[in-house]
């Protein structure tokens, strides 16, 4: 059994999340009036709750990039307080690889208000070396730096840190920032599959897929 580092993502990775993600930020911009396109998630699930606000903003939101994310995580908090639950085998996955010296951490756009609640309701919090939001770094996954800075805090060289995201722009920019990446299935990114796999070192569509590899 190989003893590896993971850096995971928490929305679409960890839990199914994305439904909500997806419609809490359209309903965000249906409310005043913006037009997106279709390829608005694929574009905002790297950036975070105030990457997206600054980038709403640019859409024509006419609104300070903090009274949005209060917005964002006055609609998002009851869903992960209470209802959004584990992607498939994600628990049991986790739980095998701790046992046999895995180091998980998590890095997510998400904020911790939302993240923290929903990880210690899973029971998995205690799993993980280090729970990070970007908020944490002041920056985004569309940032390579993050992840280097990430490698950095984890004690890890970051050519052997394994990092796993449901999106394609994170999995792209985390694999250019020198780190191992892999990208996995999400409904909600079922149209980028062979984009993600041309980018990710390896690509799985079920989380029981990295416990089969060790």
């Amino acid at each position: 059994m190989k003893k590896r580092t993971f850096l995971f993502d928490f929305d679409g990775t960890l839990v199914n999340s994305m439904p909500t993600f997806s419609s809490l930020m359209m309903r965000i911009l249906d409310e005043y009036g913006i037009s997106y396109g279709e390829d608005i998630v694929k574009i905002i699930t790297p950036l975070g709750y105030h990457g997206t606000a600054k980038y709403f903003i640019k859409l024509g939101i006419d609104e300070t990039a903090e009274a949005l994310v209060t917005k964002m995580n006055e609609y998002a908090l009851p869903d992960y307080t209470n209802t959004i639950p584990e992607k498939d085998g994600v628990i049991d996955t986790l739980k095998a690889l701790k046992s046999h010296g895995c180091d998980l951490n998590i890095l997510t756009a998400s904020p911790h208000s939302a993240l923290d609640v929903c990880l210690r309701r899973l029971g998995i919090y205690e799993l993980f070396s280090n729970v990070w939001s970007c908020e944490d770094f002041g920056t985004t996954k569309s940032n390579p730096e993050i992840y280097v800075s990430a490698a950095k805090k984890i004690g890890a060289p970051i050519n052997e840190v394994i990092f796993v995201d449901d999106n394609v722009n994170a999995v792209k920019t985390a694999r250019d920032a020198g780190m191992i990446a892999y990208g996995i299935f999400d409904e909600s990114s079922a149209d980028y599959v062979e984009e993600m796999k041309s980018v990710s070192h390896r690509y799985v569509y079920n989380f029981r897929e990295l416990w089969e590899e060790n």
